[in-house]
C-alpha cells in the first residue's frame, strides 16, 4: 500500500476514533498512537500530520460543506461516522492541500477508493457526490473533477 494513501487511511480511522469519543483526546494524540500500532514503518508520517492538523484547524468551514452538500442526499445526523470522517478528510484535500501536491482527482479518488474499502457501494456513491459538488464549487460550475 502506497504511504500517502496508508497514511490517509490513519487519519481517516483517527477522525472516527476522534469523533466517536466526542472530541474527548487530542487527534493528534490519536493519530500518533493509531500510526505506531498500524505503520510504525511509514518513512514519512509528515503528510498525516499536516492532514490531522489541517482538518482539526478547518473544522467549521469544512463541516459547513457537508451540511450544505450533504443534507439533499442524505440527512447529516444519520449520516454513518465512517463516511463523515472520509468526506472530512476529502472535503479538506480538495479545499485546503496545495493541488500541486494532491491533485483534486486524487483528492477525490482516494476518498472513493477509502470508501469503498471501510464502507459500502451507496456510500462511494454518496462521497463521490458530494465531493463533486465540493469540486464545482471551488473551480466552477462547469468543472469536471475527472
Amino acid at each position: 500500500m502506497a504511504t500517502r494513501h496508508l497514511l490517509r487511511l490513519i487519519v481517516v480511522q483517527s477522525l472516527f476514533e476522534w469523533f466517536f469519543n466526542e472530541r474527548k483526546e487530542n487527534l493528534k494524540d490519536i493519530f500518533e498512537r493509531n500510526l505506531k500500532n498500524f505503520a510504525s514503518d511509514v518513512q514519512d508520517p509528515e503528510f498525516g500530520y499536516r492532514l490531522v492538523e489541517g482538518i482539526e484547524n478547518k473544522l467549521p468551514e469544512i463541516e459547513s460543506r457537508i451540511m450544505k452538500y450533504a443534507h439533499s442526499q442524505w440527512p447529516v445526523e444519520e449520516i454513518p461516522l465512517i463516511n463523515l470522517s472520509i468526506l472530512r478528510l476529502g472535503i479538506y484535500e480538495l479545499l485546503f492541500s496545495d493541488p500541486k501536491e494532491v491533485p483534486p482527482k486524487v483528492a477525490i479518488n482516494e476518498a472513493v477508493e477509502l470508501a469503498s474499502i471501510l464502507s459500502n457501494e451507496e456510500a462511494v456513491k454518496f462521497i463521490n457526490g458530494v465531493l463533486a459538488s465540493v469540486y464545482k464549487e471551488k473551480y466552477g460550475p462547469e468543472s469536471n473533477p475527472l
